[in-house]
């Protein structure tokens, strides 16, 4: 059907094809949704009072090196008690409270992703992701009202309902890419749209510490991330579609190239029910969590602890510690691209299997990671030397969007997205304990106690990588097609569910949204 009126006209303005205005406007989703997500952990350092301990363990704390007298520490304590009594109100609350107020957001985040993967089955990606941020964003501009009125606890609850919108983010996006981009660009989407993670963790402390600076008003960080993500929201609403058979002014060209490559690539059958009850049987899946829970220790860990790290402990100010906070996200970035690179060319050439590449470039983004992280804990008070350890550790976290990221789509093609809802879901219950055990584990912030914390992490790493190596797999798992390969040996669980086929019903041409009768 030729394009008329209106559509005709925004087909013309937009030339460029309608599944890259999906992928941009997918990065910019990833972005902000990372904003909001870590905007927290650089204001709560401004939003707390920074008591002056009465003792002073020579080695285990860092000097401020913008001090260098007795009178200058003076003013700089009645300077930073004029600017809290002219700004906000800030609040007297322990490492512990701290930690738990940074983990609220995975509450939420924990108890949405596999509902939010299914919700967006049935009400198609654009609607389940578009109101899930739309949530996160106006909850993020309320966060000033909410500590207003509640404290810590209104904190806390704005904090999980911010949780609640994020949990559908990454299974809608596994959805949208199934049914809008072709095999043969799915690599160069998935960069696109998922590294944008790593812009939104680049960009959001930077940007918070700039607003913060000179006594600025940690409100303001929250009103301008949560007004983009409503800016963003308008933008998807209008431009962005669940299916290329939806989308009201995609070109005739562009649908019937997605409705002849999209279709051919056999992710939009018809497909069983899903098969929990051999799913969480599966040794390979569980290994996959477990590998999850590992990186998801490290990573978020620097993402919500290591702006604390550098300015409470390494004594930046507050807009180094938005600068310096930003560098091991560009260094991650840049290798994630290097590492997908080395890996696809490594499978395509077959000097290694893909479950060897998984192990592989698991190892590189764990156990390497560790080592750096600890080597940085013994670094002391050498900031430059800290900082440099610091990017070279998320430098290699790279490597995870090369195994684990991406390992479920090896081990169950058909059903990639409920398993990385499965596996995400869970491995993100590192988020809650993280922040929490880190406020337990310096209390006084001094260096030892924060060594101690580092060496949680190294294990979590390094054991978890263990496992994967002995136990994690690149294949195809038998419940993700027992058509094609049978049931194993001892199965003694009863016969999976199938489909229900009405023989009388018409066949009609597929939508490309994994239902041939769907109509969103």
């Amino acid at each position: 059907m030729t394009l008329t009126g209106w559509r005709r006209i925004l087909n013309r303005v937009i030339y460029i094809p309608q599944r890259y205005v999906l992928g941009v406007l997918g990065l910019f989703a990833l972005a902000n949704s990372f904003t909001m997500r870590v905007c927290l952990s650089m204001t709560i350092t401004q939003m707390v009072v920074q008591s002056q301990s009465s003792e002073h363990i020579i080695g285990e704390t860092c000097p401020d090196p913008s001090l260098n007298s007795t009178t200058e520490v003076a003013e700089s304590i009645s300077n930073e008690t004029m600017i809290i009594h002219r700004g906000r109100d800030r609040y007297d609350w322990d490492e512990a409270t701290q930690g738990f107020l940074l983990s609220a957001f995975y509450y939420g985040y924990v108890l949405t992703h596999l509902p939010g993967g299914l919700l967006a089955e049935k009400f198609g990606g654009k609607w389940t992701l578009g109101l899930g941020l739309l949530l996160t964003s106006v909850a993020t501009a309320l966060t000033p009202l909410a500590v207003d009125y509640g404290g810590a606890t209104g904190l806390f609850i704005i904090r999980v309902i911010e949780g609640f919108g994020e949990g559908p983010v990454t299974p809608a996006f596994v959805l949208l890419m199934a049914r809008w981009v072709p095999p043969s660009e799915r690599s160069r989407f998935g960069a696109m749209i998922f590294g944008g993670a790593q812009i939104g963790n680049i960009f959001g402390p930077y940007v918070s510490g700039l607003l913060l600076s000179d006594g600025g008003d940690w409100a303001n960080v929250f009103y301008v991330f949560g007004g983009l993500g409503i800016i963003w929201f308008l933008f998807w609403v209008l431009l962005c579609y669940s299916t290329p058979n939806s989308h009201p002014f995609i070109s005739d060209e562009e649908k019937e190239y997605l409705n002849k490559n999209v279709a051919a690539s056999g992710l939009h059958k018809k497909l069983d029910p899903v098969p929990f009850k051999a799913i969480l049987r599966s040794a390979p899946l569980w290994v996959l969590v477990m590998a999850a829970i590992g990186h998801d220790w490290g990573y978020f860990t620097m993402i919500t602890d290591l702006p604390k790290y550098f300015s409470d402990v390494l004594k930046f100010n507050i807009k180094e510690t938005g600068l310096m906070s930003a560098l091991p996200y560009i260094a991650m970035y840049i290798f994630s691209f290097i590492f997908a690179g080395l890996c696809d060319l490594c499978v395509r050439k077959k000097w290694h299997s893909i479950g060897t590449g998984r192990k592989i470039y698991t190892t590189v983004s764990s156990s390497v990671p560790a080592v750096f992280i600890i080597l940085a804990s013994y670094s002391g008070c050498n900031r430059a030397a800290a900082v440099g350890l610091f990017i070279a550790s998320m430098a290699f976290m790279g490597g995870f969007y090369s195994s684990v990221k991406i390992n479920a789509m090896d081990i169950a093609p058909n059903y990639a997205g409920t398993c990385s809802a499965f596996v995400n879901g869970i491995a993100a219950i590192s988020g809650i304990i993280t922040p929490y055990l880190v406020g337990l584990l310096t209390p006084d912030q001094t260096i030892g106690q924060w060594r101690v914390a580092f060496w949680t992490v190294f294990a979590v790493l390094v054991g978890t990588n263990i496992v994967y190596l002995v136990w994690g797999s690149g294949e195809q798992q038998w419940w993700d097609d027992v058509d094609k390969h049978g049931y194993p040996p001892g199965w003694k669980h009863g016969p999976l569910k199938k489909r229900q086929v009405d023989k009388e019903k018409k066949i009609v041409y597929p939508k490309h949204d994994h239902s041939p009768l769907s109509t969103d």
